[in-house]
């Protein structure tokens, strides 16, 4: 499907990029619970790591896009693009690692347990927090575009992202050496608060000076609420919940671009970032507030 897409109308692209979503390989789900069962022992700093990683990946990405399409045209650059896609997911089906400890204890035919003995509502809401998330990011993304073009600055995008991206990949290294978790909620939360401020900016450099702060709790906020998934379900059931994390991830930035660019579209970009980082703010103080109640009813056990 991919090989036909540069060739195709944008009427055909509609059903097609549906159909093909179906087969888009898990690739965040799958590398993390290779990640975890690999360094069990420094699960924090593995993910972080996965993070940066992926931050570097969004920041290298759409320069890499601009340059071979320049060269090549868009159709050779989305067929490219995806191939390579292709051949790393072929690579990893090679390696082939490990998705399960292999303990003396463990058991190689321990059955998957059922959605509901897993799916408890503190999971429930560390997904709540992913697809907050990701919205934040989307909307942030999408407000810095049109916040960016109205300030006649549309050529300093791809810097002010970079910037964005640099202060998360900072982020993400200093959350791996820390000695001790942060709980999403309140990643989340200093993520959200740190969005708002953006919207009140006028120029591209007080803009990107707010972005390399906001930037900071980005990669951590991704990491926390993936460990905190991966400790609270058993092993049999990880692939199932970072499946569901993965998700949770798309959807949120589905579910983004559609709501924000809806806002952006009515009351300007400054909309953009208040919508998304108020929205947050909400979600992150909900899982705060649930997180005190199950603490204190386990003290009151």
């Amino acid at each position: 499907m991919w090989a036909s897409f540069p060739w195709l109308p944008y009427v055909a692209l509609i059903p097609l990029v549906a159909i093909a979503g179906l087969f888009t390989p898990p690739v965040f789900s799958i590398v993390r619970q290779g990640l975890v069962v690999a360094v069990p022992q420094h699960r924090r700093t593995a993910l972080a790591l996965d993070s940066v990683v992926v931050e570097i990946g969004f920041m290298l990405g759409p320069a890499l896009g601009i340059v071979v399409a320049g060269f090549l045209g868009t159709g050779w650059t989305v067929l490219i693009f995806e191939f390579v896609l292709v051949a790393a997911t072929a690579g990893f089906a090679v390696v082939n690692p490990t998705m399960r400890s292999r303990t003396p204890d463990a058991d190689a035919t321990e059955a998957r347990p059922p959605l509901r003995s897993w799916l408890t509502l503190p999971v429930a809401a560390v997904l709540a927090a992913s697809v907050t998330a990701t919205l934040l990011l989307t909307g942030t993304e999408l407000s810095v575009v049109a916040a960016l073009r109205e300030l006649n600055a549309a050529g300093l995008i791809g810097i002010i992202l970079a910037i964005w991206g640099f202060g998360s990949a900072v982020g993400g290294i200093l959350y791996g050496a820390i000695g001790r978790p942060i709980d999403a909620f309140w990643l989340l939360f200093a993520l959200a608060l740190t969005t708002v401020p953006v919207a009140f900016t006028g120029t591209w450099w007080s803009m990107a000076g707010v972005l390399l702060l906001s930037g900071f709790f980005c990669a951590p906020t991704m990491a926390a609420t993936v460990e905190a998934l991966t400790t609270s379900v058993p092993e049999a059931a990880r692939g199932e919940a970072l499946g569901w994390h993965g998700s949770a991830l798309t959807g949120g930035s589905a579910l983004g671009a559609p709501v924000v660019g809806f806002m952006i579209d009515q009351a300007g970009w400054p909309a953009g970032f208040l919508t998304s980082g108020l929205l947050a703010l909400a979600v992150a103080t909900i899982g705060l507030t649930l997180v005190r109640i199950r603490r204190r009813r386990r003290v009151a056990a």
